[in-house]
């Protein structure tokens, strides 16, 4: 786990000391926010809003749901899915204020800012945590009517970010490896956890 967070941020910190300098980067943010069709801002906003909503609300509705039903499987569920987005959450704020970079709109004056940020542009938070809930909710509810929806869902996230201008393509590509990177191995600890120490609180067991 140790060594998972030190690669992790070591590869993340490097790629973003060089991303800025990189013409692709501005390049297709360019495209997608200067170019865009301003008919779809409105829903782009609200997009970019359902991840607080969906992205918090979910983990915490499914630890309700299994607590009031008195369901340990779907609590367990609920409680990796809130432990993950815990962990990227932290992971995001760190890297931020690591990183510093400027939003596109205050290096790039041609770029339309549609939001009121002004600092901490890498990683993109709304599309780590998308990523996060998206990967941890496919992981633990293996079926494809709620694989395909939940990525459509942050993917979604993350190109609303680009369109309103505040996040480059690479803030939104690190915010999703971190987001579902912390998602998968905070479902592997636990899921390592619970092979290891399940035979020991097994009914009828000394």
């Amino acid at each position: 786990m140790r060594v998972y967070n030190f690669l992790f941020f070591l590869s993340i910190s490097l790629f973003s000391k060089y991303a800025p300098a990189q013409n692709t980067d501005i390049n297709i943010l360019k495209q997608i926010n200067v170019h865009r069709n301003t008919s779809f801002d409105g829903s782009m906003h609200l997009i970019s809003n359902t991840e607080a909503y969906i992205g918090v609300g979910l983990p915490l509705s499914i630890c309700a749901i299994g607590l009031s039903q008195h369901d340990t499987k779907l609590l367990k569920k609920g409680l990796n899915m809130s432990l993950a987005l815990a962990m990227t959450s932290v992971k995001t704020y760190a890297l931020k204020r690591i990183v510093d970079r400027p939003r596109p709109a205050q290096t790039y004056p041609f770029i339309q800012a549609l939001e009121n940020e002004t600092k901490h542009s890498f990683p993109s938070g709304h599309t780590s945590n998308a990523f996060c809930t998206a990967t941890s909710l496919s992981m633990n509810f293996k079926k494809w009517y709620i694989v395909v929806p939940a990525y459509v869902w942050a993917g979604s996230v993350a190109y609303s970010r680009m369109h309103l201008g505040v996040h480059y393509p690479s803030d939104v590509l690190a915010g999703a490896v971190l987001g579902a990177g912390s998602a998968w191995v905070t479902y592997k600890l636990q899921e390592r956890f619970h092979k290891k120490y399940a035979a020991k609180y097994k009914p009828g067991l000394p």
